[in-house]
C-alpha cells in the first residue's frame, strides 16, 4: 500500500502520546480488522496493509498478543484473532441480549411496583445501569440510566458483588469503601455479612446507603449457564419504600429476575 518506512517524527509522536496515541489505537484496531478479513497474516503482510514499517507492526502485534486479542502460530509466524476478542464479543452480546430481553420485564416491574425499575450490569469495579423504566409513582428526578454506581452502596451492586468469584469479591470487599451517607457500609465484615445474606435470600436491599431518602432492592439475572450477568431492581423514596416493605418488594424483583433469566435461557 503506502510507504512502509517509519519517520522519526512518527516514532516521536508515539512516545509523546497525544495524536500519536490516537494513531496507535487506530492502527491496533486496523490490525484486528485485517486479521478478521484475512483469517491469519504475518508481520510483513500486516505492515503492508497498514502502510508502516515491520517494526511498528511487530510492536502493535506484541501489545495485542499480551492482551490475548491476537495469537501466533510460532512455527509459521502467522497471527490470528485470539480468545480475548471472543471474550469481548461475548460480553457485548450479553449486554445486547439482556437489554433486548429486559425491556418488557423492566417495564412490567415498574408498573407492578409503581417505582423506578433498573437493570444493571457489572462494569469493572462498579455497576452500570443499562435500562430504566418508571412506574406511575416514580420520582422523575431519579435518572439512573448510564450511571455507574458503587457496588457496596447499591442493591444491584451488592447482588453483582455477591456473585463474583471469591477472590475477586474479596479484593473489592477489602479495599477502602467510600462513605456516601451515615448508613453506608464501610467495613469489610459488615459488607461480607450483607453479601452472604444476599446469596441466601436471593436478593439485596439498601436503605439510604447511597443517598439520603433513597431505598432500593435488587435480584440476580442468570445466563443460560447459570452465571449472574446482571441485576434487576427497584428504587424509590424511603417514605414510600419503607424499610419494612423492602423484603416484599424484593420478592417482586426476584420474580422479575427469574422471568428475565428464563428469557436469557436459564433453566433454573
Amino acid at each position: 500500500m503506502s510507504n512502509t518506512s517509519d519517520t522519526a517524527d512518527d516514532r516521536s509522536e508515539e512516545r509523546r502520546g497525544g495524536a500519536g496515541s490516537v494513531q496507535s489505537v487506530d492502527r491496533a484496531v486496523s490490525v484486528l480488522e485485517i486479521l478478521a478479513k484475512l483469517g491469519e497474516a504475518g508481520v510483513t503482510e500486516i505492515s503492508e496493509e497498514l502502510g508502516v514499517h515491520k517494526s511498528t507492526a511487530f510492536r502493535i502485534l506484541g501489545v495485542l498478543e499480551n492482551r490475548g486479542l491476537v495469537e501466533q502460530e510460532r512455527d509459521r509466524g502467522k497471527y490470528y484473532l485470539g480468545a480475548g476478542v471472543l471474550r469481548l464479543a461475548g460480553a457485548a452480546a450479553i449486554r445486547l441480549d439482556i437489554s433486548q430481553e429486559g425491556q418488557p420485564v423492566c417495564r412490567a416491574l415498574a408498573e407492578d411496583t409503581g417505582e423506578t425499575a433498573n437493570i444493571a450490569v457489572l462494569d469493572g469495579d462498579a455497576a452500570v445501569n443499562i435500562m430504566q423504566a418508571r412506574g406511575s409513582a416514580a420520582v422523575t428526578a431519579y435518572n439512573w440510566l448510564g450511571r455507574r454506581t458503587p457496588l457496596h452502596a447499591t442493591a444491584s451492586g451488592k447482588v453483582l458483588l455477591a456473585h463474583l468469584p471469591p477472590e475477586r469479591r474479596e479484593t473489592l470487599v477489602t479495599r477502602k469503601l467510600p462513605r456516601f451517607t451515615e448508613n453506608t457500609l464501610t467495613t469489610a465484615a459488615g459488607l461480607r455479612a450483607q453479601l452472604a445474606a444476599a446469596l441466601a435470600d436471593g436478593f439485596a436491599c439498601t436503605s439510604e446507603e447511597l443517598e439520603i431518602g433513597l431505598n432500593a432492592v435488587a435480584a440476580p439475572v442468570h445466563a443460560h449457564d447459570g452465571a449472574v450477568i446482571g441485576a434487576i431492581g427497584v428504587s424509590g423514596p424511603a417514605y414510600r419504600m419503607e424499610r419494612e416493605l423492602l423484603p416484599e418488594l424484593a420478592e417482586r424483583a426476584a420474580k422479575a429476575a427469574a422471568e428475565l433469566s428464563r428469557l436469557m435461557g436459564y433453566p433454573g
